[in-house]
């Protein structure tokens, strides 16, 4: 076949994907008025995995999973702005690796709304100035992020997905190496970065911003400067990238939270939130925490932070695999608050990346 004959043949087969776009459209626009009679939310993670599963599960190649799953990632995302003008809170600038992780979970099509502050994505979804918000509350070289877990202590956001993005820092500037002399970066970038920092640029002065964007905007307006930030960063502020990947540890990874009004069904690959407190006696701890052990639920992670109410008083932030609407869940959950000041459960959501 020459190419003349293969173009046709593309020619033929888009005006068939077009076609069916907009019939698969037709549904999800239908199921979306039927939610919207029902009161129910449009965005439906539990849906949004399985969807992404069987396409990857029916792929045969030669575009790998991952492609298939971008391209269907960005057609959920056009017919969730079809539906309804959905916004999504970030904690912002523009071309952060929060803002990033929104877009890597909603798509491109949908509005998203920078926030200065991390209170503020919390107050913009408590509102309904946005239908979700997105936060980060852990990176995995420089640990948690302590104001997101503070923000549940008040409010009644839940936790209805997270996002895992695998963090790439890149040097940017418009200088040559032996000619820089400033390096702006936010604390938690130039954390990840440190070693590499002090080993190839160890006579640059080091200035803290506020956020990757922002380092990346000033290293724009400042002769002989640089800025770590991502690559989305560099796209906006044109800055050209000297060095990839200069992150410390090759695996260095930031968990982000949606946040939302209503919590998701189970899927069967589910991790809760919540978060307790104990009487301040020996042992409390631990006899609170025997309830997952009794009903053999996996517990993934535990933070204490200061309550601010009280001297000396904590709450514990924990993570466990299942979901409240699981029998042993719910079993556990009673047990521990027998042992416990409280319990509040910050939300059940699917446990993918």
């Amino acid at each position: 076949m020459h190419i003349p004959e293969h173009r046709k043949a593309i020619d033929r087969l888009d005006t068939q994907i077009v076609r069916l776009l907009n019939e698969r459209t037709q549904h999800v626009l239908a199921i979306g008025e039927i939610k919207r009679k029902a009161g129910q939310e449009f965005y439906a993670p539990h849906r949004e995995r399985a969807v992404l599963n069987r396409v990857a599960r029916r792929n045969a190649g030669p575009m790998t999973n991952a492609h298939v799953q971008a391209v269907y990632r960005e057609i959920m995302s056009a017919a969730l702005s079809l539906e309804k003008s959905m916004c999504v809170a970030y904690l912002g600038p523009e071309a952060t690796f929060t803002h990033q992780a929104a877009i890597r979970r909603f798509g491109a099509s949908l509005r998203y709304s920078s926030q200065k502050t991390i209170t503020d994505v919390f107050a913009e979804v408590s509102k309904g100035q946005a239908d979700y918000g997105v936060v980060p509350v852990e990176n995995s070289t420089e640990g948690v992020v302590t104001h997101t877990l503070d923000m549940f202590v008040d409010s009644d956001l839940k936790i209805v997905s997270q996002i895992v993005l695998p963090v790439q820092h890149c040097l940017l500037s418009n200088w040559r190496h032996e000619q820089i002399k400033k390096l702006y970066a936010h604390p938690q970038s130039l954390g990840q970065c440190r070693g590499w920092v002090q080993t190839r640029l160890p006579r640059v002065e080091v200035i803290e911003t506020s956020s990757n964007a922002r380092s990346a905007e000033l290293a724009v307006k400042t002769r002989y400067s640089a800025a770590i930030a991502g690559l989305l960063a560099a796209e906006k502020y044109d800055l050209p990238v000297l060095d990839y990947d200069i992150q410390d540890n090759a695996d260095n990874a930031t968990r982000f939270l949606v946040l939302g009004r209503q919590s998701t069904p189970p899927t069967g690959n589910d991790r809760t939130s919540l978060m307790t407190s104990v009487a301040h006696k020996a042992g409390a701890l631990y006899n609170a925490l025997a309830a997952f052990r009794r009903y053999r639920i996996n517990m993934t992670k535990i933070e204490s932070r200061p309550s601010k109410r009280k001297a000396w008083e904590y709450f514990f932030f924990i993570d466990i695999d299942g979901h409240v609407a699981e029998k042993r869940i719910a079993k556990a959950l009673a047990l521990l608050a027998e042992h416990t000041n409280f319990v509040k459960i910050l939300g059940s959501y699917p446990n993918y990346e």
